[in-house]
């Protein structure tokens, strides 16, 4: 049987005016959670007003999202690592569509050579993959004048055969001015590609196929996040906000285009409407003054390859929980005069900088919920300064005045111990730390860091979701009734929202408390899966309905 306690020699209550006085840190109050919720809509003006913000608010010049009745055939691309992804989406109309998808490698010679050389296997590729996979004979080019929505649509083409239209996902840095232009203004993820940087990757690829001879059209360059929202649009029959919860953090949301200032006199301002903006929230408060640093947040980004940016995303996505949370397990290990953990001892792994997965942590949240009667009350997950007390949120749920203190694994039913011997087994095997130095309080002291980061990830992650409500004006911070009945989709993807315990509860809890229960209980959240692959593609269909 696992030794129940560790603390060393320490006092119960010297350790737990250790853990506490961390835990304090952790906490987000609704009043917290309000005052980065305005400073997100502060910055959101910002960026609409102004070009090189950190808020960069990005005009993506699509100025509408699918509505499912769409029909046709439609290629996308993704490039933005070792592998380059073809697409063939085929759209049935009903909501629903085909996906035949194939990978190719990209060679170190073509990442480093000429930019002609590799854009030239981006063409080859797709010419390999309409050979493997040919188009069926039901399939058909795009036909944007298949429903009817806001958009003024083009007239009907001559042409009896016309190119397939392809939208691009390019995961690397440009300035994008035009649905089918941007400028590639550096490279990153080990690609050197000469003779690229400067110029226009939409026409670096299309010259490509003209030069291979190939029937294909890029029409679009498009986000990844973008990409969500219009797979969601396309699935549900409409999206306001698509967002990304997983090694990265982003969103992408319908903007009055009257309030993108920066666009000036350019004729998409003219035109009205509306307009996709991508946010890159994840630049979010780079200076700090809002979000709720700790000594452990400090760490991480000190010690990451880009100090001082990014913060927003190292706060809430899932590259980072687990760094944060081996941050502080460490500091337990080193506490003195007497170590709170592990009997003081820490394997490699453990040393190791990002040695601690995030899925590692998910796996430890999973064996602690995994038979659990209910779950973590969702009114602990919002109001209050003491929303993720330990013994509320770790043992049975019950208010704390009665519940005992996650670190007294003596009181804690046979239930509870049982799940601790899981975590313990997990802690072992993942962190190789020696069994003899890991108690049932070792492990529930791991579930406690795991629980406050990833708690604190979720309530800002319902934080930006919320500031979006707002900025659209779908939502009053505090509460207060909209005068609209309308169901607000949003498209979701990553990891984190779709396999992290409770974290989907939890941002929701969070939103419910920014901004009312009305308000929330009409959202309608639900998976945007693949927005750089089927969603480049919908960017190829609203390139065609909007004449490129």
């Amino acid at each position: 049987m696992a030794p129940t306690s560790a603390l060393s020699g320490s006092t119960d209550e010297s350790a737990r005016q250790i853990l506490d006085a961390i835990e304090s840190q952790f906490q987000l109050s609704n009043e917290a959670l309000i005052e980065i919720v305005e400073k997100f809509l502060e910055d959101f003006t910002l960026g609409l007003g102004e070009y090189n913000h950190p808020m960069a608010m990005i005009p993506t010049f699509v100025t509408g999202v699918p509505n499912g009745k769409e029909t046709g055939t439609f290629l996308a691309l993704d490039l933005g690592g070792t592998n380059l992804r073809v697409c063939q989406v085929q759209l049935l109309g009903n909501h629903e569509f085909t996906l035949r998808q194939q990978k190719y490698r990209v060679s170190e010679a073509l990442k480093t050579g000429e930019a002609t050389a590799l854009f030239d296997y981006l063409a080859d590729s797709v010419d390999a993959f309409l050979t493997e996979l040919p188009p069926s004979p039901t399939d058909a080019p795009a036909d944007p004048f298949a429903s009817s929505n806001s958009l003024e649509l083009l007239e009907p083409t001559t042409d009896l055969n016309p190119a397939l239209p392809l939208g691009i996902t390019f995961s690397f840095p440009v300035e994008q001015t035009a649905l089918n232009e941007g400028k590639i203004l550096t490279w990153t993820k080990g690609f050197s590609a000469r003779n690229a940087v400067g110029n226009d990757v939409v026409k670096l690829l299309q010259d490509a196929f003209d030069r291979k001879h190939l029937h294909v059209r890029c029409v679009a360059l498009v986000n990844d996040t973008v990409g969500a929202l219009l797979s969601r649009a396309y699935t549900a029959g409409g999206c306001i906000l698509g967002s990304i919860f997983g090694t990265g953090t982003n969103g992408a949301y319908v903007e009055k285009v009257e309030k993108i200032t920066k666009l000036g006199d350019a004729p998409a301002r003219k035109r009205g409407g509306d307009m996709v903006v991508n946010c890159e929230w994840g630049a979010f408060n780079n200076t700090r003054t809002t979000l709720p640093t700790t000594p452990f947040d400090n760490k991480l980004d000190r010690e990451s390859i880009n100090p001082r940016l990014q913060a927003f995303e190292k706060f809430i996505s899932g590259m980072y929980l687990g760094e944060i949370t081996r941050n502080i397990l460490l500091s337990l290990v080193d506490a003195a005069p007497k170590p709170l953990l592990f009997n003081g001892r820490a394997s490699a792994d453990l040393n190791k900088h990002y040695g601690l997965d995030t899925a590692v942590i998910s796996e430890i949240e999973e064996a602690w919920e995994t038979g659990r009667n209910g779950s973590i009350p969702e009114s602990k997950q919002v109001h209050g300064s003491n929303s993720t007390q330990n013994a509320a949120v770790l043992t049975n749920g019950t208010s704390t005045k009665s519940a005992p203190h996650f670190t007294e694994v003596d009181k804690l039913s046979a239930e509870d111990k049982s799940r601790l011997e899981r975590i313990r087994n997990i802690i072992i095997q993942r962190l190789n730390i020696d069994a003899a130095d890991v108690s049932l309080r070792d492990a529930a002291i791991v579930r406690w860091a795991a629980s406050l980061v990833a708690t604190r990830a979720a309530k800002l992650s319902g934080s930006a979701v919320a500031a979006i409500l707002v900025q659209t004006e779908r939502a009053k911070l505090g509460g207060g009734l909209v005068p609209t009945e309308e169901k607000i989709i949003i498209g979701v993807d990553g990891s984190l929202i779709e396999h992290y315990p409770n974290f989907n509860a939890q941002l929701r809890a969070c939103v419910r408390g920014l901004v009312g229960e009305e308000v929330e209980k009409r959202i309608d959240l639900g998976l945007a899966k693949d927005g750089s692959g089927v969603g480049a593609a919908l960017c190829a269909l609203q390139a065609t309905k909007q004449g490129h």
